[in-house]
C-alpha cells in the first residue's frame, strides 16, 4: 500500500483500538469487562488532547460521554458511535479478526478487522477529527458531545443511560448523528452517481415467539399433526404471505431526490411517483434484500427448537420471528397480522421484545443542510445526499426523545461486498475511505 498511508499515525491508532476485542453479549456474564476498560484507557492515552480538554463521564459501566464546551452551550451537536462489536468465528476469516491486518495495495488497501466499519470506524474517525481540531486551537461555536455506547449490538442500556444523563441536564441537541447508511453506488436502479444514504428514521424491531405444544412421547408413534409440523406450517405461511409493499414518506423523498439523476426507462416512472408509487414498491421488493426492506415491514424466522433428542416427540416446538417495522406499522398491528396469517389458534404468540419505528426527522432545514454540506465538501460534490429509512436498529433511537433532528449516516463509501461483511467474516474498510471519514467529521464540527 501507499507508504504515506501505511505510516499515518491515525491509521496506527485505529489499528490499535481495533485489536481490543470489545465483544458484547446479551448474557452480561459472558462479557469481559476488562476489554472495555482497556479500550477506555487506550483512548485516554492515544488522544491526549481529548483527555485534557473534554469532560468525560463513564456511564452504565462502560459507555462514554464526552462534553466539548463551545462558545455557547445551546444547540449542541451529538456525534455517536458504539464501542462494542459482535462475536467472530475466527476460522471463517482470512486474517485474524482482531489483528487489524493491512491488506491490499493502492486504492484497495484496507484494514481487516471486526469493527472496522461497525462501528469503530466511525468512533475512531470522530476521535481523530476532534483531536486534530483541538491541536489547531479550534473552539466550537456550540457544545459538542461524543456519545459512545458499549452495548449497542445487544440493545443494552448504554445509550439509554447517556440520554437520561443529557435529559437530566436539559440538553436538547440541534443535531444527532449516529451510524447508518453509507455512500453507495449502483443500489438505486437507474442512478449511476454515488448516493449518501442518510437515515431520517429507522424501522422498529420486535421478536415474536411462536410455540406449538403437544403431549410428547416416543418418536416411533407420532401423532397425525405433531407440534413440529404445526409450527412448520405456521412458518411457511409467514414466508408465503409477506407484509404488503408501500412507499413511506422518506422513501418517496429519496426517489424524488434521485429522479433528476436517473437514466433509462425508470426516469419517467420516478417523475410520476404520485401515480406509479404502488407499482414501484412492488418492483423494488424484487430487487434484492436491501430494496425489499425499504418498501415493506419484514418478518423472518431466525431460531427454531424442538425436542431434546432425535427419538423424542417435542412437547413444545418454538420459532423466533424477527420483525422490522416500517413507519406506519406498529407492534400491535404487526402482531395482529401474524396471527391472521398463521391462522392457527393452537399456536401461541408471545412478544418477547418490541420497539416501535422511530419518529421521522426532517430532510430539510439547518441540521439536514449541515450534513449535506459536509458530505459535498469532503466525500465528493458528485455525491447525492438523500433521505432514506435506516434498515437496522441503532442506539440513535433513544435520542429521539430529546431531539427532533436525529440522523443515521456513516461517512464511508462502501461497496456491496463491504456492506455484506458487516456482522459476517472478513469485515474491512479501505484506508483512503476511512481517512476521508475523518475529514467529514471535522467539517461537520467546524460548521456548527
Amino acid at each position: 500500500m501507499d507508504d504515506e498511508r501505511a505510516q499515518n499515525p491515525a491509521v496506527e491508532r485505529f489499528r490499535e483500538l481495533l485489536r481490543i476485542p470489545t465483544i458484547s453479549s446479551i448474557d452480561e456474564s459472558e462479557v469481559d469487562g476488562t476489554r472495555f476498560v482497556a479500550f477506555r484507557e487506550a483512548v485516554e492515552r492515544l488522544y491526549p488532547g481529548i483527555a485534557r480538554t473534554l469532560e468525560r463521564q463513564v456511564l452504565a459501566g462502560h459507555s462514554l460521554l464526552y462534553r466539548w464546551r463551545g462558545e455557547d452551550p445551546g444547540d449542541p451537536l451529538v456525534l455517536m458511535a458504539h464501542i462494542d462489536v459482535v462475536p467472530v468465528v475466527p476460522a471463517e476469516w482470512e486474517h485474524d479478526p482482531f489483528g487489524a491486518a493491512l491488506v491490499g495495495t493502492g486504492t484497495d488497501a484496507a484494514i481487516s478487522a471486526r469493527g472496522a466499519i461497525d462501528d469503530k470506524g466511525s468512533l475512531v474517525a470522530i476521535l481523530e477529527a476532534v483531536e486534530s481540531l483541538l491541536a489547531e486551537g479550534f473552539v466550537p461555536a456550540h457544545d459538542v458531545y461524543l456519545a459512545f455506547g458499549h452495548n449497542e449490538e445487544t440493545a443494552g442500556d448504554g445509550a439509554r443511560t447517556i440520554v437520561a444523563a443529557l435529559d437530566a441536564e436539559g440538553v436538547r441537541p440541534s443535531l444527532v448523528l449516529d451510524e447508518g447508511g453509507a455512500v453507495v453506488q449502483g443500489v438505486l436502479p437507474g442512478v449511476e452517481r454515488p448516493t449518501a444514504m442518510i437515515g431520517v428514521a429507522e424501522r422498529g424491531v420486535m421478536t415474536v415467539r411462536l410455540t406449538a405444544r403437544e403431549l410428547g412421547g416416543h418418536a416411533s408413534t407420532p401423532p397425525a399433526r405433531p407440534a413440529t409440523a404445526r409450527l412448520a406450517r405456521a412458518v411457511l405461511r409467514l414466508h408465503r404471505h409477506p407484509f404488503p409493499t408501500r412507499l413511506v414518506a422518506p422513501v418517496r423523498a429519496m426517489l424524488d431526490t434521485v429522479a433528476p439523476h436517473t437514466r433509462g426507462p425508470l426516469k419517467p416512472v420516478l417523475r410520476s411517483i404520485g401515480v406509479t408509487g404502488a407499482l414501484l414498491a412492488r418492483v423494488f421488493a424484487r430487487l434484492g434484500p436491501e430494496m425489499n426492506a425499504l418498501v415493506r415491514t419484514t418478518a423472518v424466522v431466525t431460531e427454531m427448537s424442538g425436542a431434546t433428542g432425535a427419538n423424542v416427540l417435542a412437547t413444545t416446538a418454538r420459532a423466533s420471528v424477527n420483525v422490522r417495522l416500517l413507519p406506519g406499522d406498529t407492534v400491535d398491528s404487526a402482531l395482529r397480522r401474524i396471527r391472521r396469517v398463521i391462522a392457527d389458534p393452537a399456536i401461541d404468540l408471545e412478544t418477547v421484545s418490541a420497539s416501535e419505528a422511530s419518529p421521522v426527522s426532517p430532510w430539510t432545514g439547518a441540521a439536514w443542510d449541515r450534513i449535506a454540506a459536509a458530505t459535498a465538501a469532503t466525500l465528493g460534490d458528485d455525491v447525492i445526499p438523500t433521505p432514506y429509512i435506516q434498515l437496522g436498529a441503532s442506539d440513535s433511537r433513544w435520542f429521539t426523545g430529546i431531539s427532533r433532528h436525529v440522523y443515521r449516516f456513516t461517512p464511508f463509501s462502501l461497496t456491496r461486498p463491504e456492506r455484506e461483511a458487516l456482522h459476517s467474516h472478513n469485515e474491512r474498510i479501505r484506508v483512503a475511505v476511512w481517512l476521508r471519514g475523518i475529514d467529514f467529521y471535522r467539517e461537520l464540527v467546524r460548521a456548527g
